[in-house]
């Protein structure tokens, strides 16, 4: 017993490291989980899972995929798959079934897989995995179309080619005897009706049980997984993994759904996912072998190129004919296809189903599926940002900034960035504070920046600084303190007036830097706006240089930054140098013919106040002379 303690504690705590190195080297977190994996099993044996769990180890494998896949399906949103549901449709419907076809056929005449083997293979193969493709996409910061191509076919191929491969075994079973062929269609499609059926009403029920009340807020996690896992259990006894299908449809239903408290239980799900995949990755490694290892050889290494170079470009480019897809995105999509955690963990299922069916082969095609999977991960992993780049499919990459706190200063602020081309957003938790940003086109958040789906929605590698502007100094901190080990502390700032004793009494690391070289609070902003001072942008020339600029400035121009040639962002706070030729600075200053006539007025007003003050001592001298004349 305590056997099995230790090595589940070990299996938790290799994942979670893998994870964190995986985020600290930028790297694809399963290529470490894959090494972690293999170190715990073949190369030391401390890990033979189907040993050590038993009977237990095949079902908690299939739960976990069951919610893996659930919780990609709470990722797809209809309104993101608008511009390349067609694409997504072909790709599914007509590249799907060729992959299979033209992998059976490689597998058995280059890879020298038993027909039984490579028929079962193809059908795996077909899957590209949502647990690979989903932190690819957030490294390499594709354009919104091929990101939703990618993500849309990676989370519904899943369970498609599961299905698939439950298609190909039972026609094994037919062929060898051990089934009817009468009841293979029938048991196909009713499966297939039972999946789709069972998946919109359980996410249409639990819809209304939310909706109406009948599910405390605390019980909606619990209750949502335990729906997931039964489900799943019911759909699978009519048909073996349809399970698959079920919990993605019920995940993408409802994501598509209104329900307020959704975004909690989509926060729980991806810790449970995290958890879940760091687990089944280091488990499914494990269970190899070397002797499966070993039988990989010449022909394996030829099928597993012929897969990536040839069957999937061909399946692809001609499914993607005239389906609205530009040519640089079929490209993208017909190399990136990245195998994951579902198609480890069906070839796992399937190879001992086969080998208790009495095919020799089939412990090889899990070696395959290994394979396949390691190869994939490495060349997209490392090649996806790069050929992006290549085919001008990645967002602009110009530095933005990011504003925290919606008022009229930070609107004033963001309408005039958008003017200089630098990419902004302003967020606030108050409807109302965006309205005027938003009649603007100003790109805007509404919701809470700290929370967890806002880093998901805003994506912070968009950004390259932040500036918080709230009327809250504390908050403005919070938030700095927050983005601070993403954007880097160097990159975050805040307005608000700090008073000395009470930042040195704080640690380095809470709060941002002064937005500005003499803090200014939002109140003095916010009145020095009201008084008439704009944001001006003002480029430096070989003629009209550093100098020149900050002598026609008016007083108490505050300097915000300026933007280099290439866009880079230099905050005058904490520049080291002085602006040059063709640099843009940001200012926020009165207009110089208000500055002008506001120098006059107070010109003025000292004028009068020196004449009353002469005047006043005149008359005192007058009254003393009285008095001494009375005085005589």
């Amino acid at each position: 017993m305590e056997d099995i303690v230790l090595k589940l504690a070990v299996i938790g705590a290799a994942g979670i490291a893998a994870q964190w190195f995986a985020w600290r080297l930028q790297l694809p977190a399963i290529v470490l989980l894959l090494a972690a994996g293999f170190i715990a099993g073949p190369a030391t044996g401390f890990l033979d899972p189907a040993t050590d769990f038993g009977d237990i180890y095949r079902p908690m494998v299939s739960i976990a995929v069951a919610i893996i896949l659930f919780e990609g399906g709470l990722t797809l949103n209809f309104s993101e798959i608008r511009e390349t549901s067609k694409a997504v449709r072909r790709i599914i419907m007509y590249a799907g079934p060729m992959v299979w076809g033209m992998g059976a056929l490689a597998a058995h005449y280059i890879g020298g897989l038993s027909w039984p083997t490579a028929i079962v293979l193809g059908a795996i193969l077909v899957v590209t995995g949502p647990t690979v493709i989903m932190p690819l996409l957030r490294q390499a910061q594709l354009d919104a179309r091929p990101a939703s191509l990618l993500r849309w076919e990676a989370i519904v191929n899943d369970p498609i080619g599961a299905l698939f491969a439950v298609v190909a075994f039972e026609i094994i079973l037919v062929y060898v005897g051990l089934h009817a062929a009468d009841n293979l269609p029938l048991l196909f499609l009713s499966g297939f009706g039972l999946a789709i059926g069972a998946g919109w009403a359980s996410a249409k029920f639990i819809v209304w049980t939310f909706v109406r009340g009948h599910v405390p807020e605390y019980l909606k996690a619990p209750v949502l997984l335990s729906s997931v896992v039964a489900v799943y259990a019911l759909t699978n006894m009519v048909l073996e993994e349809s399970g698959l299908l079920t919990v993605t449809i019920m995940g993408v239903v409802l994501a598509n759904s209104r329900i307020a408290s959704l975004t909690d239980m989509r926060r729980f799900k991806e810790t449970i996912t995290t958890l879940l995949v760091s687990g089944v990755f280091i488990i499914l490694t494990a269970s190899l072998s070397m002797d499966d290892i070993r039988s990989l050889d010449l022909g394996a290494a030829l099928f597993v190129a012929v897969l990536l170079l040839v069957i999937r470009p061909v399946a692809i480019m001609l499914a993607t004919i005239k389906s609205g897809a530009t040519i640089q995105e079929r490209i993208l999509t017909s190399w990136i296809a990245p195998r994951g955690v579902v198609a480890v963990a069906v070839s796992g299922l399937f190879g001992t189903l086969l080998a208790d069916a009495g095919v020799e082969d089939a412990g090889r095609m899990v070696a395959f599926t290994f394979a396949v999977v390691v190869t994939t991960i490495v060349l997209h992993g490392f090649t996806l940002k790069p050929l992006a780049a290549f085919l001008n499919l990645k967002k602009a990459s110009k530095p933005g900034i990011l504003l925290v706190g919606g008022s009229r200063w930070s609107t004033a602020l963001a309408a005039k960035l958008k003017e200089a081309d630098v990419p902004v957003m302003l967020a606030d938790q108050n409807w109302n504070h965006l309205a005027e940003a938003r009649l603007g086109s100003i790109p805007v958040y509404f919701g809470e920046v700290l929370s967890e789906s806002a880093h998901h929605a805003i994506d912070p590698k968009r950004f390259s600084s932040l500036i918080a502007t709230s009327d809250n100094d504390a908050y403005n901190a919070l938030v700095c303190t927050d983005f601070g080990p993403e954007l880097g502390r160097n990159h975050v700032f805040q307005i608000g007036r700090i008073d000395e004793k009470a930042r040195q009494s704080l640690n380095f690391t809470l709060g941002g830097r002064p937005l500005t070289k003499e803090p200014v609070s939002f109140l003095d902003l916010r009145e020095k706006l009201l008084a008439g001072w704009t944001f001006q942008l003002t480029r430096l020339t070989d003629e009209f240089g550093w100098k020149a600029y900050a002598d026609s400035r008016p007083a108490g121009a505050i300097i915000l930054l300026w933007i280099k040639p290439s866009g880079a962002l230099v905050f005058a706070a904490t520049a080291a140098g002085t602006p040059g030729a063709n640099d843009r600075i940001l200012g926020f200053a009165l207009p110089k013919d208000d500055a002008r006539a506001e120098a006059a007025s107070q010109t003025a007003r000292k004028a009068e106040a020196t004449a009353a003050i002469k005047t006043a001592e005149g008359n005192d001298s007058v009254t003393i002379d009285e008095t001494k004349g009375k005085t005589k």
